[in-house]
């Protein structure tokens, strides 16, 4: 028995595999991603998107909105729209930017900080059991493949701007 078989139940494809074979089983992987992740965070009560906003400001300290925008992959709107449901919850404050008196940047506040870590804390957790049967090797290849695909399919919502 191959060993393909022995860590996922089946033999390998004897034939080439279609885009319409990998878009289905990417689809039942996101599936399986998601719900995993929405069990494991939805106690946080607050969405993927807004937890995904403040985790960047924690990791990179205030930001511009256009800068925030890219960091997440998102439009200059959605991004603005999601900061300013944290600014309401009182997990992000607006400061002045103090290299441009005129802008404004974005920051998480100490209670962000604190429900940034722990939904970190989830979130790796919830991608490790779902990760947990690929050895590292087959990590490392599946995350090459991943990346090839997003850089070469800009979304289009970060394509434009607000």
């Amino acid at each position: 028995m191959s060993s393909d078989k022995q860590q996922h139940g089946r033999a390998p494809t004897a034939s080439p595999v279609s885009a319409a074979e990998l878009a289905d089983e990417f689809g039942r992987t996101a599936k399986l991603l998601g719900g995993r992740m929405t069990d494991r965070l939805a106690h946080h009560r607050l969405s993927m998107p807004r937890s995904h906003v403040l985790v960047e400001l924690t990791r990179h300290g205030p930001l511009r909105i256009t800068d925030l925008s890219s960091h997440v992959g998102i439009s200059q709107g959605t991004a603005s729209t999601l900061a300013e449901a944290l600014v309401r919850d009182g997990l992000v404050e607006r400061r002045g930017d103090p290299h441009d008196g005129r802008a404004t940047q974005l920051a998480a506040t100490d209670a962000g900080r604190r429900h940034a870590q722990a939904w970190l804390q989830d979130y790796d957790g919830a991608a490790e059991e779902v990760f947990a049967a690929l050895p590292a090797s087959q990590r490392a290849v599946l995350l090459t493949i991943l990346r090839d695909l997003s850089a070469s399919r800009p979304d289009p919502d970060t394509q434009r701007g607000s």
